[in-house]
């Protein structure tokens, strides 16, 4: 089981490009795995933490509903936004600066193959890392991501989840608010929830928080919990 991770910070990339170089490692990853099985060899398959920020862009889920974007053509042009069906779970969601996305491409063969756990694992380094900064934040029962007030009518989400798993291999992830700004999840309706608020930290706090820093307590809780050796 290798426990090594590549961390790689891709900066404010465009949507279809950090795609398409998810696409690259999870399909050799894959090619690996497969080698292994036919040639009876032990090769060892490697994983990466991506974090990155998108400019101004909508995603859609394999299982979505794309109604629940709001805007036409020109809609998205005025907001200088794009659109994107993927193929990651989940339903639409908004990426933006301000957001830190998060493309763990992990052979979970090498950690747990359980994708509920994992799922909860990720949502958990968020948790842990808003907790840091004086946030409660928790689950909300039948739903993935993080929330806040989650037990009550005060309930909005802070970070959305979407993964594709193919061989036990992961790509896609997370989209963590910190300073986004909420005005474009107006447009959509957010995970196919129409009744639940969006919140970031910059809201909850007041203030715009430095991106770095949370960047770094995040990757520290994320090779925590997944008992990974960063790199």
């Amino acid at each position: 089981m290798n426990k090594k991770v590549k961390f790689v910070d891709w900066g404010l990339l465009d949507y279809q490009e950090a795609w398409d170089n998810q696409e690259v490692i999870f399909k050799d990853t894959i090619a690996v795995k497969t080698n292994n099985r036919i040639q009876e060899t032990t090769v060892e398959t490697p994983n990466f933490l991506v974090f990155c920020e998108h400019p101004h862009v909508y995603t859609l889920g394999k299982s979505g509903h794309a109604e629940y974007l709001l805007l036409d053509e020109e809609g998205l042009k005025a907001k200088n936004a794009t659109y994107y069906k993927t193929n990651r779970g989940g339903d639409i969601t908004y990426h933006g600066p301000g957001q830190i996305v998060g493309y763990p491409i992990l052979d979970l063969d090498n950690f747990f193959t359980d994708i509920h756990l994992y799922l909860r694992t990720l949502e958990e380094a968020v948790i842990l890392t808003l907790a840091d900064y004086g946030i409660l934040a928790g689950r909300y029962p039948g739903f993935t991501g993080v929330w806040l007030d989650a037990d009550n009518e005060k309930a909005r989400k802070i970070c959305a989840l979407g993964v594709r798993c193919s061989r036990w291999v992961t790509m896609h992830g997370f989209a963590f608010n910190v300073n986004a700004d909420l005005d474009y999840f107006k447009n959509i309706i957010p995970c196919g929830i129409d009744d639940k608020d969006v919140t970031s930290m910059q809201r909850e706090l007041g203030h715009e928080l430095n991106l770095a820093e949370v960047k770094a307590v995040l990757k520290m809780h994320i090779a925590k919990l997944f008992h990974m050796e960063l790199y």
